[in-house]
């Protein structure tokens, strides 16, 4: 790995894909919240409380939380190695030899098609962390460097 190898960045789309998900996650906690406020609460010091603070919650994580993570998301891939950079909260730097590599995906799923993403899934000799995603590749992209390291992983057997 080189300094003047830069880190690349994941697909723009990618953060749609993240609001997507969040969208799923928080849609049925808000109605939840809202039911909950509206039927169990009435009359309650803190009725209404809910109906307005858990929306406002989920609107502020599903406008602000995707591009967070996504300034956040970044891959390098060098003549040996793949490098998966992540983390808001928590900063993960994973390298990954072409010699641990044992199999390679690309994933799709209904958002990433909407999005046109792809998840490049990486599957590593050992029993912790041997599964490496670096997630919101372009589909070529991902192919490609799929490619990469099959040709490398025969290289080597050979």
């Amino acid at each position: 790995m080189t300094p003047e190898t830069p880190l690349l960045a994941v697909e723009p789309g990618y953060r749609n894909v993240l609001r997507a998900r969040l969208a799923v996650f928080w849609g049925p906690i808000t109605i939840a919240a809202i039911f909950f406020d509206q039927v169990i609460l009435p009359g309650r010091l803190f009725h209404g409380a809910l109906t307005v603070a858990v929306p406002l919650l989920a609107l502020i994580a599903i406008v602000a939380a995707p591009q967070r993570i996504y300034r956040r998301l970044g891959y390098r891939l060098t003549d040996r190695l793949l490098q998966s950079v992540r983390g808001w909260l928590f900063h993960v730097d994973t390298l990954v030899p072409f010699v641990r590599v044992q199999h390679i995906d690309v994933t799709r799923g209904p958002l990433d098609k909407m999005f046109g993403t792809a998840s490049l899934v990486v599957h590593t000799a050992g029993t912790h962390n041997s599964i490496v995603t670096v997630n919101g590749l372009a589909p070529d992209t991902a192919s490609q460097i799929r490619d990469t390291i099959r040709e490398h992983i025969r290289t080597d057997a050979e």
